[in-house]
């Protein structure tokens, strides 16, 4: 290749270059909402609250957007596998993008999403809420240890219900 070709294409190639949109931080990071250590707290306290009004004796986890632990409450009382078994929830409701209690029928025996059932750390019982923020989940709460899912999953909602006003914009 003569000099004046390599010439033309590094000049070729200095215009496309040139013409190029060049890359500007909104295409390339993104912001994300998340829960304060505090509010997560909150949640919590309010859950076992909603819980300990009902006579149960329960444990809540709250976990962040992706899963990881925020708060954990455990009451005097509560069985020891709770802690374990509320987390569980939590983070399956935050993976999964959808409340345990709707992943119950949707993961059943038969069903094309049975085998979530049997992946690790996952808990399809009734008591795991996504939180969301203005569409976006920020976090998610699980609570064990009532007499039912659908006992801990209004308690995990009255949990969510003491943070609403921060959450609704």
């Amino acid at each position: 290749m003569t000099k004046f070709a390599i010439f033309a294409a590094l000049a070729a190639f200095g215009a496309f270059a040139a013409s190029a949109q060049p890359a500007v931080a909104q295409d390339v990071l993104y912001g994300q909402k998340a829960l304060t250590p505090e509010a997560a707290l909150r949640v919590a306290q309010a859950a076992m609250g909603a819980c300990r009004e009902q006579g149960f004796q329960v444990a809540v986890a709250v976990v962040d957007r992706g899963g990881n632990p925020q708060a954990m409450l455990r009451d005097r009382f509560a069985g020891a596998h709770t802690a374990d078994t509320a987390a569980r929830k939590a983070y399956t409701a935050v993976s999964f993008r959808t409340d345990t209690i709707d992943l119950i029928a949707m993961t059943g025996p038969g069903t094309p999403a049975a085998g979530l059932r049997d992946l690790p750390g996952v808990a399809i019982l009734g008591g795991g809420v996504r939180i969301e923020a203005d569409g976006t989940i920020v976090g998610g709460i699980g609570v064990s240890g009532s007499p039912g899912g659908d006992t801990d999953d209004r308690c995990a909602r009255a949990g969510i219900d003491a943070i609403r006003s921060g959450l609704d914009f």
